[in-house]
């Protein structure tokens, strides 16, 4: 009887701890997923360059801001983003410009309820973004922008 109950603690016990790594290692793939590349992100964005802006355009031979955006992170990361600027603005974590990195959406517009532009941060004070001009490089701060706010998509890492 003894050695029988001791074969069930045992098996039980075996089961949880089976359970609880299968879960630790769900998480960690899903972490791992869940990491995008900068570099990938960048890429997709500076092939964009030059491409002509066309209003409600989400690809792939001319863009709006927002469906540049949605554009750039589905083909870069496989993720899907809002289509609208202001949707893309009230989705994500929002950062502070001392804290923005390479990857984070830069917002535009005449206030937090009013976002009317959004562009892809790429260090340096700089973002690519599809405006009158089409794609193109410019700086965060320009005189013709009024910037709002940043916001994380996700997990974008440097590589």
């Amino acid at each position: 009887m003894k050695k029988s109950l001791v074969k069930i603690v045992m098996s039980l016990v075996a089961i949880v701890a089976f359970a609880f790594i299968g879960t630790q290692l769900n998480q960690t793939e899903a972490q791992a997923a869940s990491k995008m590349s900068y570099s990938k992100i960048h890429k997709v964005a500076k092939a964009q360059l030059g491409k002509p802006y066309g209003w409600g355009s989400t690809g792939p031979s001319r863009f709006d801001c927002s469906g540049f955006t949605s554009y750039v992170f589905k083909k870069g990361a496989g993720k899907k983003i809002p289509r609208t600027a202001q949707a893309q603005y009230n989705k994500y974590k929002h950062v502070s410009y001392k804290h923005i990195k390479k990857g984070d959406l830069v917002f535009f517009g005449g206030s937090k309820r009013s976002i009317s532009h959004v562009g892809l941060y790429v260090g340096n004070g700089k973002m690519i973004d599809s405006q009158n001009r089409g794609v193109v490089t410019e700086a965060v701060h320009a005189p013709w922008w009024h910037a709002v706010g940043y916001a994380r998509v996700g997990n974008v890492v440097a590589d």
